[in-house]
Formats: structure tokens, C-alpha cells, sequence
């Protein structure tokens, strides 16, 4: 029995590094056409949800350039991608795609956009890559197998004090709901270090992971914001979860160092209750 779970394991650990390759390299290619893209000016500009909620020309080429690119290397397997991207598969492996995470911050020229890409299979996020083009950096991890960038190995930081902690949220599209969170966040900004609000879930995860932030948290986001992040904020040694601690999910995401994670999620719930 020992053999074979380790044959097992094994062949994931083979799997994921080679899903590992993909997602780097179209995360690589999609982040340098929009980079380059960018530098050349923006034509077309469009609105989602809402009046604030923008997409570019580039958030479509990017994910259209990993789609063809897993088309060539991956055709088998399942793809979501935010620019409506989907396809079915028989492999048991489903692509998150967020072509760029941070379409304001691209907009406005600011360096703090990201192409993200996660590969999950039955078990949850397999490997995972976040590039960001403008710092040069990529993020990644697979299960088991620790996080890096640029191919050096990253940690979460330790402190137990969330008093000392500085924190990354971010706000919703919607203005009515926008408001209800900066609330929240004035209720307990005076016992935390202090707020950073970068506009790219994706980023934020992976700051945490190598300690350019102490903890994360935002609400309502989707699969393709934290499939790789998450992963690789828990490779990094990071405590991810919802606010009470269950398991990660789209509408509730804390990411922190495991000492932090229940004081700050009880400041953010403490707030949240105060709302109403």
C-alpha cells in the first residue's frame, strides 16, 4: 500500500509540475502581449457589471492567447476564464484563468496588475501561476512543493500581534456595497498597523505569501481571483480560509501567517456585525 500511494503521489508531483510549466508559460506570454500592449495606449475600453467594472482589449487577447495555448498543450482539460472563457474536459484538471487581475490598475498604467492561472483538479488548486509583468515577478507553487519567486523560495511572515500587522483588502464594484466595506474597515483600521487597498486579489494573496503583507481579506470574488493565489499563499505557509476559519471560498477570502488569522477574522466579523 506504501508503494502505491507513493507512486501515486509520484505521478501528481509530475502532473503538477508539468501543469506548472503550462500555466508559466502562457502566464509569461499573455503578461508580456498586454505589457507591451499597454505601452503602445489602450483603444478600446468597456464596462461590466458596473460603470467602475472595466474590461480592455487586452483582457480579451490575454485570455484568448492561453486558451489557444492550452488548446495546443492541454486540449483535454476544462477552462473558466473571467472574459467568458469556458470549455469542457475529460482529464479531471479545470484551468481558472484571470487574463488580467487588476484591469483598473492596467488602465491606468500603475504596475499592480497580474496575469493569473490555476490548474485544480478534484482536490482543489494543483499548481498555480501569478505574473506580474510590470515587476518582472512570477508567483508560483504546486501542492506540496512550496512557493516561490522567480524561482526562490518564499514565507509568509510570523508575527502573533495583529496590532503590528499591515492589511490588504479590497472594495467591491458596487457603490452601495463599497461603502459598507470602507465602514467595516474604519471600525478596526485604529487596531491593526494599518490598510492597503491594491485592486488585484491575485497580488495581494501572493504579498502575503512573501510578506509584503501581513494578511488579505476581501469578499465576492470568483474562482479564477484565488485559484493560484491561494495556493500559493498556503505553500508559503499561510493560513487561508473564510472569516470563521471554514475553508476558502470565492465569497469570503482571509489570507495570513496562522498566529493572526482568528484575531483579525474576529475584527473583521466584530465590524461587520457593528453595521447593522
Amino acid at each position: 500500500m506504501r508503494s502505491e500511494n507513493g507512486a501515486n503521489l509520484q505521478t501528481t508531483n509530475q502532473l503538477a509540475s508539468q501543469l506548472l510549466h503550462v500555466a508559466t508559460t502562457l502566464a509569461k506570454q499573455a503578461g508580456d502581449m498586454a505589457l507591451d500592449g499597454r505601452r503602445n495606449g489602450l483603444k478600446h475600453v468597456q464596462t461590466k457589471s458596473t460603470a467602475t467594472d472595466m474590461v480592455t482589449e487586452f483582457d480579451k487577447a490575454s485570455e484568448e492567447l492561453i486558451v489557444q495555448g492550452l488548446a495546443r498543450m492541454r486540449s483535454d482539460d476544462a477552462i473558466i476564464g473571467e472574459e467568458g472563457a469556458s470549455h469542457s474536459g475529460t482529464t479531471g484538471i479545470t484551468w481558472h484563468l484571470d487574463p488580467i487581475d487588476g484591469t483598473t490598475n492596467f488602465f491606468y498604467d500603475l504596475p499592480t496588475w497580474a496575469v493569473s492561472i490555476g490548474a485544480v483538479d478534484e482536490h482543489g488548486s494543483l499548481a498555480g501561476a501569478v505574473y506580474i509583468p510590470a515587476l518582472n515577478e512570477m508567483f508560483t507553487a504546486i501542492r506540496s512543493g512550496g512557493a516561490f519567486c522567480n524561482d526562490k523560495p518564499i514565507r509568509c511572515n510570523s508575527l502573533s500581534d495583529v496590532s503590528q500587522a499591515l492589511v490588504c483588502t479590497g472594495f467591491s464594484y458596487a457603490a452601495e456595497q463599497r461603502t459598507i466595506q470602507a465602514t467595516r474597515v474604519s471600525k478596526f483600521i485604529h487596531q491593526v498597523r494599518d490598510i492597503r487597498r491594491f485592486g488585484a486579489a491575485s497580488i495581494d494573496m501572493c504579498f502575503v505569501a512573501c510578506g509584503r503583507f501581513d494578511a488579505y481579506f476581501e469578499e465576492n470574488l470568483h474562482s479564477w481571483d484565488i485559484a493560484a493565489g491561494d495556493l500559493i499563499a498556503r505553500e508559503a505557509g499561510c493560513q487561508t480560509g473564510d472569516f470563521v476559519g471554514n475553508p476558502l471560498r470565492p465569497a469570503q477570502v482571509l489570507v495570513s501567517n496562522p498566529n493572526i488569522f482568528s484575531q483579525l477574522g474576529d475584527l473583521i466579523l466584530t465590524s461587520s456585525t457593528s453595521d447593522r
